[in-house]
């Protein structure tokens, strides 16, 4: 069972990084279109790198097999 992260987010990344999801939501492509989003990519990608720990011996390839098959949806 995976661990609930908790990550913090200032309102306008949080904001930027919504416009960005519902614009992937919408049309099934991702894509920047303000360099704003980004600097909200990246900064997720520093707070990830800063909250996630691997806490398993697994190849980090495998882990993140692993990590995928979990989160899917049943089909």
């Amino acid at each position: 069972m995976s661990k609930d992260v908790k990550i913090t987010l200032t309102e306008d990344e949080a904001w930027v990084l919504f416009e960005l999801t519902r614009r992937f939501s919408d049309s099934d492509k991702l894509s920047v279109e303000d360099p704003a989003e980004e600097r909200a990519l990246w900064n997720l990608c520093c707070i990830f790198e800063k909250a996630l720990h691997q806490e398993t011996d697994l190849d980090y390839t495998d882990f993140i097999k692993l990590c995928r098959n979990r989160l899917r949806d049943d089909t």
